[in-house]
């Protein structure tokens, strides 16, 4: 008859034993799932940051080139004021005048280049990759457990 209660014993350890087992290896799936979805977000989220940063860097190449053709459609403008005030002095009316309404218009063109030139560069800068930053962000207060403001879920 003791051989019973060691017997009912010896199954009742093996059994917690197995579902400390099964526990543990629950565990072991979640760590590893969880370690396995942290590595594709943080690749996702570089690749997010890579995007940004090329499209930032076409818009201050396009904004740099703008400056630069700004630069020398201005110094055309210059010689042909510099031209403007040398017929104006040598000869009569006509000549410089004509010399000097050709420099005005270079020198719109200039400004209207100008400005177009700084509309690019300033959408292109500060040259920080800010959705995937926020992304980020957002990724970590998940982690975390709390709730980004101004986000619902469902």
């Amino acid at each position: 008859m003791t051989v019973r209660p060691q017997l009912a014993r010896h199954d009742a350890e093996l059994k917690k034993h197995a579902e400390l087992n099964n526990h543990n290896d629950n565990v072991g799936a979640l760590v590893s799932q969880v370690t396995s979805d942290l590595s594709r977000l943080v690749r996702d989220e570089l690749q997010l940051a890579k995007a940004e940063l090329k499209e930032k860097g076409k818009e201050a190449g396009v904004g740099a080139g703008l400056f630069g053709g700004a630069g020398t459609v201005a110094v055309y403008g210059l010689g042909v004021l510099i031209a403007a005030a040398v017929l104006g002095l040598a000869t009569a009316w006509p000549a410089w005048l004509s010399a000097l309404t050709i420099a005005a218009v270079l020198f719109a063109i200039a400004a209207v280049a100008a400005l177009l030139g700084k509309r690019h560069v300033t959408r292109a800068t500060p040259p920080v990759p800010h959705r995937a930053v926020d992304g980020m962000h957002e990724d970590l207060e998940a982690l975390k457990g709390h709730q980004p403001e101004g986000k619902v879920t469902s």
